[in-house]
């Protein structure tokens, strides 16, 4: 058996902040457009849950899908090109 108490100082050494650090919010700030294609995306769903969907909630719907695809081919050539620009 163990004692703990001689992991204690380990375990707490760092104390968390539950901030996010600046890195972590730089990739929320480039993932933002995918983010909020995703929640309009939500919305339109959302409007439909308890009603059939008229044509005019099915555009919204396949608009909504449209944009999410975008930003995320959009993010993933993003990310590619800067992985692979900073190898060469």
């Amino acid at each position: 058996m163990q004692n703990i108490a001689a992991l204690q100082a380990i375990v707490t050494a760092t104390p968390f902040d539950g901030e996010p650090t600046a890195v972590e919010l730089d990739a929320i700030d480039v993932e933002m457009p995918l983010i909020l294609a995703e929640v309009d995306l939500l919305d339109a769903q959302i409007m439909t849950i308890d009603r059939p969907a008229s044509e005019l909630d099915e555009r919204r719907i396949r608009r909504a899908r449209r944009r999410v695809m975008t930003a995320r081919r959009d993010l993933t050539n993003r990310t590619d090109t800067a992985e692979s620009g900073g190898a060469a």
